[in-house]
Parts: structure tokens; sequence; C-alpha cells
């Protein structure tokens, strides 16, 4: 296309929000373009109740067009809370700046807008052939349904996530002051509605459940009218005597929906171009289908009208919008998953719940809850405090400065440092490098302080610089660390571990970084002769006696710990590392009581854990390190996870540390921040245990957030730490927390920073 004439032309086959928008705002750009819109229903058909706008979508408007802005601007009902209605408590917050207007008006408004700059609105306009339209580009705006994608998906690459929740699209006359989330308990499971007011006595009422509850409570077998008659006598309480109705004529049946979260990796073909939901959705529980169509208007208008390369300017409008749409997907994706998962969460505090759920998407965190509501975040955080048994204070710690007890330890804040290998002992034994490194640590404020992975055995070992916890000596150059870190007020957990297949292999640095060792290597062992990789050892299928004398490791490993003074230690089964390859069936293909089914192959990690907890002090804690996903098909299942960490909490496991992957090469982990944070929160909230969350939390943010949802007991910060050991002391300053003290030789440092972190905050940006 690059050999065109310039764009004079333009035909839109959908007049949704999104097209006439895109209308508009070509018209504005380029008067004497021509534009037509194609609209297969009338001017005043319409299916929805009412549209959700935040400030900042509102912004976007005016910087685009002022006129159109202010005129659905005026039109607009505001509120500023959210009412969250659960265990007859209502918990509302404030500040979250949105809007509503009636659908119905909003195109009304953009009709108008439309033909005043002189575009062409063509109703009952039924496109066979889009490709045969006159006109140089023709835009797909044609919405959720699109027919001009779904008649050529492999064209544009179409990928359709059908969700699992049931809900219906509804309407009444109430009128709600805030944007109100209302939970009821029925006999057949939970049971919400998502409400809203978009004009004076008109509001949009979305009842949302599991199809479970959607069968039990008998929606299926109902028409539109029997649903709204229903649904009644669930949400009375809200309603105020007012009637439930719909306006999905256009669907047959009860009108009930699952949502598709569509994405297309290729938005163009020829002269065809996608636009708003016809080339993504983004789930209603975060309000932004029509945000995104408006904002891919804008930046498809530009693309069109600014000269210079077609081609190049319709590559960079797909390339700068898959960024913002792939951001918003993401966060629905995060409240999809809370919804369709709703049970986990309500047996919370309903403030707890409250929280949980306006952090759900991960675009509210913390700090900007304290924003909007300062004494909403007060409370949660003071709620926090008092069941963590914090000390009484006039200020409520950050969550992440509350304590945690198990068993007989209370660490004093919730801030830990991860195990991290270092590959820098001598023959099994710490040295002088790791009191200074975990000693560190200990002074820059963690309250807990994991070792690296320690092996228990010679054997054992990944790498020959590799600590470890297999003769006295070793037993005593730990307890050197553990007075250390323990003199500086902070608690330490060993974690023990065995490579399995993983192991003699070089330090991960140098020439031959990770490879099988040349010379003074060990035989390895594992569940199943599996190697790591074609270029490393293939292990030995272990016998019972080898069973006998791991386990034996371990126990010895653990007893020297508690002469060593540990207040924790941990069982590392996670990683690919010789226990997680049992759980695994990526490594474990036994035949015997050992593999197969999941019962199986717990069965040895279980009975390590279970002589260990035997051996290890009663009153001291232990925890588990699980890999709860390996990130391939046929690995382990999220289900799985769940009663593996189950199995262990029943062994009398306090703590599991959740983490992800390491468990093939082949594993394709989805990245992003907190990532493994969901692992966690599912382990935490269905098996019933204290987790730990792991994988990219870097800031204060992240650790409080994760905290007060209660998606995890502690998190743990591993890279953070390697690059500030000082980590949770500048997190107290920045957050201007003082209950938290540094050690007092450095009393002076870290109150001048203390200063300036808030000389800066009253400033402002720059």
């Amino acid at each position: 296309m690059s050999e065109r004439s310039p764009v004079r032309s333009v035909a839109i086959v959908g007049a949704g929000p999104g097209g006439l928008y895109l209308a508009i705002s070509l018209k504005l750009r380029d008067p004497s373009l021509t534009v037509v819109v194609h609209e297969r229903n009338r001017p005043d058909d319409t299916f929805g109740w009412g549209v959700v706008f935040s400030d900042q979508t509102l912004a976007n408007l005016k910087a685009n067009d002022p006129e159109t802005a202010a005129i659905i601007e005026a039109a607009f009902v505001h509120w500023d809370d959210i009412d969250v209605h659960i265990h007859g408590r209502t918990i509302r917050s404030g500040g979250h700046g949105f809007a509503g207007i009636g659908r119905q008006r909003l195109l009304s408004i953009l009709h108008e807008r439309a033909r005043s700059l002189g575009v062409e609105l063509r109703f009952q306009s039924e496109v066979a052939d889009i490709r045969a339209l006159d006109a140089d580009i023709v835009v797909a705006a044609d919405g959720l349904n699109s027919r001009v994608r779904n008649n050529q998906p492999e064209v544009f690459g179409v990928d359709i996530d059908v969700r699992t929740n049931k809900y219906i699209w509804l309407g009444t006359n109430q009128s709600f002051d805030a944007f109100t989330f209302a939970f009821v308990e029925t006999p057949h499971g939970w049971i919400w509605a998502h409400a809203y007011q978009f004009e004076p006595g008109a509001s949009t009422f979305i009842v949302e459940c599991t199809e479970a509850t959607w069968r039990g409570l008998g929606f299926d077998a109902m028409d539109q009218e029997q649903t709204c008659r229903a649904a009644e006598a669930l949400f009375a309480d809200w309603l105020g005597g007012h009637a439930l109705m719909s306006n999905a004529r256009h669907l047959r049946g009860s009108a009930w929906l699952n949502f598709p979260r569509v994405a297309c990796s290729n938005w163009r073909d020829g002269k065809v171009v996608l636009l708003g939901d016809a080339a993504h959705t983004a789930h209603f529980s975060i309000g932004s289908g029509t945000k995104l169509a408006f904002e891919d208007a804008i930046s498809l208008a530009g693309a069109l009208t600014e000269g210079g390369d077609l081609d190049v300017a319709l590559d960079a409008y797909e390339a700068e919008r898959r960024v913002e749409v792939l951001k918003l997907q993401s966060a629905a994706r995060n409240s999809t998953e809370w919804f369709e998962t709703v049970d986990r969460y309500v047996g919370l505090d309903p403030l707890q719940f409250a929280y949980s759920l306006l952090t759900r998407s991960q675009r509210v965190s913390h700090e900007n809850l304290r924003l909007r509501d300062g004494a909403f975040l007060t409370g949660v955080e003071r709620w926090f405090a008092d069941a963590a048994g914090a000390p009484p204070s006039g200020a409520p710690p950050p969550p992440m400065f509350a304590p945690l007890k198990l068993r007989s330890l209370t660490v004093p804040n919730r801030v830990v440092v991860s195990p991290m290998c270092m590959y820098s002992a001598e023959d099994g034994t710490v040295g002088d490098f790791h009191l200074v490194h975990l000693g560190g640590r200990a002074l820059g404020g963690a309250g807990l302080v994991f070792t690296e992975m320690t092996d228990v055995s010679a054997d054992a070992r990944i790498t020959p610089g590799c600590a470890g916890m297999y003769r006295p000596e070793h037993r005593d150059a730990w307890k050197r660390i553990v007075d250390f870190v323990h003199g500086q007020g902070a608690r330490i957990a060993l974690q023990l571990a065995h490579a399995g297949r993983k192991g003699s292999v070089e330090r991960p640095w140098g020439p031959r970084a990770d490879q099988p060792l040349l010379e003074g290597g060990w035989e390895l062992i594992a569940p199943s002769p599996i190697p790591w990789s074609v270029e490393d050892q293939t292990p030995r299928e272990m016998t019972r006696a080898d069973m006998d004398r791991v386990r034996d490791d371990f126990v010895r490993a653990a007893g020297w710990a508690d002469e060593a003074g540990f207040d924790m230690v941990e069982l590392h089964c996670a990683h690919g590392y010789l226990l997680s390859s049992f759980l695994t069936p990526i490594s474990n293909r036994r035949t015997d009581d050992y593999g197969g089914a999941l019962e199986n192959r717990l069965r040895f990690p279980l009975e390590v854990f279970a002589a260990m907890r035997a051996a290890w002090p009663d009153d001291r804690p232990m925890s588990v390190r699980l890999s709860a996903t390996d990130w391939v098909e046929d690995g382990i299942t999220p289900e799985e996870s769940v009663a593996i960490a189950k199995a262990f909490a029943d062994a009398g496991c306090d703590l599991i540390d959740v983490s992800a992957g390491q468990t093939t090469p082949d594993g394709k982990p989805v990245y992003g921040r907190m990532f493994q944070t969901p692992l966690s929160d599912r382990i935490r909230n269905e098996a019933g245990v204290a987790t730990m969350a792991v994988g990219n939390i870097y800031e204060t943010d992240h650790v409080n957030s994760i905290l007060a949802a209660g998606r995890a007991d502690l998190c743990a910060l591993a890279r953070p730490h390697l690059a500030d050991p000082n980590w949770s002391l500048r997190a107290a300053a920045e957050l201007g927390w003082r209950g938290q003290s540094p050690p007092v030789q450095y009393r002076a440092g870290f109150a001048q920073l203390a200063r300036n972190l808030e000389k800066q905050q009253q400033a402002g940006p720059v």
C-alpha cells in the first residue's frame, strides 16, 4: 500500500462508540476526507445500558476533541466511591473518579457530532463483502462479534479465550450513589452484582456467578423475564423495590453470556484495519472496552491523516496501541481471574476482602489507594496490624512492617531475603563472604534472612562452590553467621536441599558456566534416569537404599541446623532439584510406589519432611519451597500444587515458599512484575496455609499490596537485596515509618535519608 496515493476515503463498518469516534476524529484532522459509517442496526438500537469513564479517559477525549468531550461530560453522572457489600457489612472507599453515561445517550451525541462534521451515517446497511466497499481504507469496528474478524480468523491471527463465569447485563431504575459490588451467598454458591448509575434514575446492573451456581439456581432454564424476577429476589436489599430489566431482545433465550477475551496477532489485512473490540477485548470488570476503542480511534485517525508512508503509519498504529492493549488485557485477566475464583476470598475479613477486590487488577496499588482514600487505607493497615499482633502505635505500620508469628518464632517484619546461591563456599564450608553477605542484609532491616540452598551431602551439591551442612565444621561455620544475624535483631532460616540431576556442574560464571564438571565430578541420582539436558550427565535411578541415605542426610542436617541456632529450616522441593524431581511428572517416570499418581510422587518428599520434622524442635517452624507450576503442558497442575501444599501442611509445614518453574529447560514462564504471586495467592487461600511470595517483587508497593490483600504472608526479594542490602531500611524511610530502627551506628545516615525523601515528596515531581 505504500505506493498508493494518500487516503481520501474511509469506510467504517460498525457505528458503536469506537467507529463513530474514529469518524469524528478523521474529519477533525482532515475535513476533506470522505468518511462513511455503515451500521446494520437502526440508530436507536442499543444493547447495553451504561458506559463507564475514568477521569483519565475523559482527559484523553478533551485533548482530542474538546467540543465532543464537553457535551459528553455534561451528560455524565459522577461518583468517587466504591461500595463493597458482603457478610452484612458495607465497606466504602472513595477517591476513584468515575463517571457514567447511558449508552444510547452517548451514541446520540456521537451521531450528532459526526453528522455536523460531514460524516455520512448509513443505518440498516448490511455489508456483505467489506473489501468491495469503495474506499481507500476500510475499518472493521463491528465489535465483539466482528464478522470481519471471524470470517478470516487465520488472517488476523484470532485467539479467543472464553471465560468460565456466567454474566448478564441488566438495568434498573434504582439509583446507586457509588459503584456497587454486592455479594450474596446462596445454597448453590456465591452470586454478585456490579452496579452503577449512568443517568438519574437509571443504573447498569450486571449479575455474575460461576456456571455451577448459575445452574444450581436454575438460571439455565429461565428466559429473560424469569431471570430478572429471580435476580430481583436475590438482590432485593440493594434494589429498593425497583425492577430489573433486560434490553437484550437481539439474544434468544436467557441472555446470559460467557465473556470472550479476544486477541489478534495481526490487526490489518491490506486495506482492512481492525479497531476496538473487533481487535481486542478487556473484561467488563475493569470497564475499559469503550476507553480502548476511543484511544484506538484517536491513534488510527492520526495514522491515516498524518501523510507519509501509509504502511509505516499503520504499522506504528498497531505497535503503539498493542502495548496499551496488552497492559489493559493483563489487568483485565487479573480482574477476571479474581472474580472466577471469588470463593478463595469470601472467607477474608470484609475489610481485607474489599481491599483485595480494589487491588485485584494490579492497576490500583497500596500507595495509590492512600492517595485516593487515606482514611480507608489507614483502616486497612490498622486492621492488618491488629490481626498480626503488632504493638499499639499512634499510626499503624505498613503491612510489610507488621510481625508474623510462626509457632514460637516471631518474624519482626514481612520482608525476606530470598535464598540465593552464591557458589562461594570451600568444600561446603561458608566463610567471610557469607558472613558479610548475609550479615549485611540483616543489618539492612530484613525481618527474615534465608541462607542459600545448602546441600546435605557432598554429592548433593550443584557445583563445588555450593554451601553444605554435611560436616561438623559446616555447622560451626554457620553458627558464626547465625549469631551475627541474631545480634542485628533479624531471624535466619536454613534452606536444605539435594541437587539431584542438576548437580556436578561448573559455577554459573566463566568459560564453562553450568557445564558438567570435567574433573572432580560425582555420580548423580534422581527418581528416573532422565538428564537435565542433552549435555548433562544421566542420573542413576534411585533405589530404596539411596532414599534411606538421602533421608538420613536431611535429618542429620536438620539436627545440626538446630545446634547452629537457626530459627527455621526449609526443605527445598522446587526448581528441578531432587525432591522437586519426584513431585513433577516431567522428571518422575517411575512405575513403583514413588511414581505415577500424585499420591505416589509425594511419598518420598513427604517421608523426608516427616523425618526432619521429627528431628527439628517442635516449637520452631519449618517451610517447604515448591515450584507451583512447571510452565509446560503435562506438568504439575494448579490443582496438584494446592494438594501438594496441603499435604505438607498436614504433615506439619508452617509456610509454603511458593516459587515456580526451573523444573525443565523447556519451561516457558510468563514473566512480569509479581508474576508468581498468583500461585501464592491460590495456595494460601485454597490450601489454607501461610505462604511466602517470590518472583519479581521489587517495590514497597508490591510488598504492601500482596500482604494487605491476603495473597501471601511474607514477601521474599532476591535481586533487590543484591542491589541494595539496606532495602528494608530504605523502604521504611520512603514510607515514613519510624518503627524500623537501623543499627545505632547507621542511624544518622538513615535519619538524613528519611528527611531528604520527605522533602522530595513535599516538593512533588520535578
